[in-house]
């Protein structure tokens, strides 16, 4: 498919653009995870544990990812644990650690509140020739790193 013409946007545009995808985004995330039941920090947790798959995370994976306590992550996963989204395993190589794997019937739950959502911006792509989406994924995937350096450098507590 060829690129459709675009509007010409500037940079300043662009990063509007991405303000309001974030804030809409965001008031997003708080209303599904209060339709599973989670509390924001507690369902970004769950995603990551989703997104890790086989390769199970720790707890401190977690509280790194979600730049909290170790003390902290405790808690959160404690509360997943009671509303049934994890399970806790040992770790097979070090027995003072465990490891962290989602219950499937708890994957599928929220799947099912996300999947519409994805479908549509799956819709939204087929209007992107490949080399469009090819620099959409690019520049999602370097602005993700920045972001995570940034947050690294400037905003983890000591």
């Amino acid at each position: 498919m060829p690129a459709k013409p675009r509007a010409a946007a500037t940079p300043e545009q662009a990063l509007s653009a991405m303000d309001q995808l974030i804030a809409t985004h965001l008031v997003g995330q708080h209303e599904i995870a209060q339709q599973v039941g989670l509390s924001v920090t507690d369902l970004t947790c769950f995603a990551y544990v989703i997104e890790a798959g086989e390769n199970l995370p720790t707890a401190g994976d977690l509280a790194a990812r979600v730049h909290v306590t170790t003390g902290a992550v405790t808690g959160i996963l404690n509360r997943l644990e009671r509303a049934g989204y994890i399970t806790r395993l040992p770790d097979p190589t070090d027995r003072r650690r465990i490891r962290v794997a989602a219950q499937p019937d708890a994957v599928a739950r929220v799947r099912e509140v996300y999947e519409p959502y994805y479908a549509r911006l799956t819709h939204l792509f087929a209007d992107y020739s490949p080399d469009e989406i090819a620099v959409l994924h690019d520049w999602f995937t370097r602005a993700s790193t920045l972001a995570a350096n940034y947050l690294e450098e400037y905003c983890r507590p000591d």
